[in-house]
């Protein structure tokens, strides 16, 4: 189904950036064609972050395709290897820059599942 590349198989250092793009975007069953329309990006584009080694994404698209992933940039270059901590990395950098109202809903909310 989904294995390493073999590229990664001698050198097991940390998932490539494009191992990881490809996994996320096919965990979300996302074609290229559908990454990168969300991430503003060309099907090409995306395809050789996938395969190329190494990939050489600009900042600003990986930025674009993390945020179309779920996930930060640190996810992809930083050595943060679950996903999940990546998603919930993003949820709280939404949640500083949102305005104190927001912030004490969601709180609220949050108390309310405490509660069941």
């Amino acid at each position: 189904m989904f294995g390493i590349p073999n590229n990664l198989k001698k050198n097991p250092m940390a998932t490539t950036i494009g191992f990881k793009i490809n996994k996320l975007r096919k965990d979300k069953k996302l074609t290229l064609d559908e990454l990168a329309t969300l991430a503003d990006s060309s099907k090409s584009y995306i395809w050789e972050l996938e395969n190329k080694e190494p990939p050489r994404p600009s900042a600003e698209k990986l930025g674009k395709i993390a945020k179309a992933l779920g996930v930060t940039i640190d996810y992809f270059i930083g050595d943060q290897v679950s996903v999940e901590d990546a998603t919930d990395q993003m949820f709280y950098r939404k949640y500083r820059n949102m305005d104190p109202d927001m912030k004490e809903k969601i709180r609220k909310m949050i108390d309310l599942w405490d509660d069941e």
